[in-house]
């Protein structure tokens, strides 16, 4: 004689093993809720446009934006990076040589040589989110990613740029990266 439910039915074979399945994916789907995902860092159009560029993040993982100083004309590099919050901060600065606007403020970070180099190293700055004025060609705004440059300059030159990011769900993350199918480094 085979089990009968509570209302006097018999349930057909493997309904049970249906019910703990659909269990599961939703405890999966609500744990992708919570689960982090990461960090996405997105530059955004001041103008309100879409993002030219979203890239994933760990917490603490840097960012170098690279630049040729307007008055000196040497290349600059500012390196960042986002804590598990979202919150940007400037690690480092490092140039050929000094130039207008630039060079060490008292009581953050110190300055060091490092061959042609000077650099301002162990800042750890708080800008929050900040805009960025992409130049024109000369300027070559450039940003580094695990080794990757996008060149932002070619994107969008002389746009107003904001530079900002957020913690991520895991679940968030999946649905961007397979389900919308995009890229992790141009929105």
């Amino acid at each position: 004689m085979s089990a009968r439910t509570t209302n006097g039915r018999v349930p057909f074979p493997g309904e049970r093993y249906g019910l703990v399945l659909v269990a599961v994916v939703v405890i999966a789907l609500m744990a992708g809720l919570w689960l982090p995902g990461g960090l996405l860092l997105s530059l955004t159009p001041v103008s309100g446009d879409p993002p030219l560029v979203r890239i994933w993040l760990d917490p603490g993982e840097r960012f170098t934006l690279r630049y040729i100083h307007s008055v000196e004309l040497s290349p600059v590099w500012e390196t960042h990076s986002v804590d598990a919050r979202g919150r940007i901060y400037i690690e480092e600065e490092r140039y050929l040589k000094l130039g207008a606007g630039m060079g060490q403020m008292p009581g953050v970070g110190r300055l060091v040589r490092e061959g042609p180099y000077e650099m301002i190293t162990d800042m750890h700055m708080p800008t929050g989110d900040f805009v960025l004025r992409i130049g024109s060609k000369g300027v070559d705004h450039t940003l580094i990613w695990r080794g990757q440059e996008i060149h932002l300059t070619t994107m969008a030159p002389h746009s107003a740029v904001q530079f900002s990011a957020r913690p991520i769900n895991r679940l968030h993350r999946i649905g961007i990266e397979y389900i919308c199918s995009k890229p992790p480094i141009h929105g």
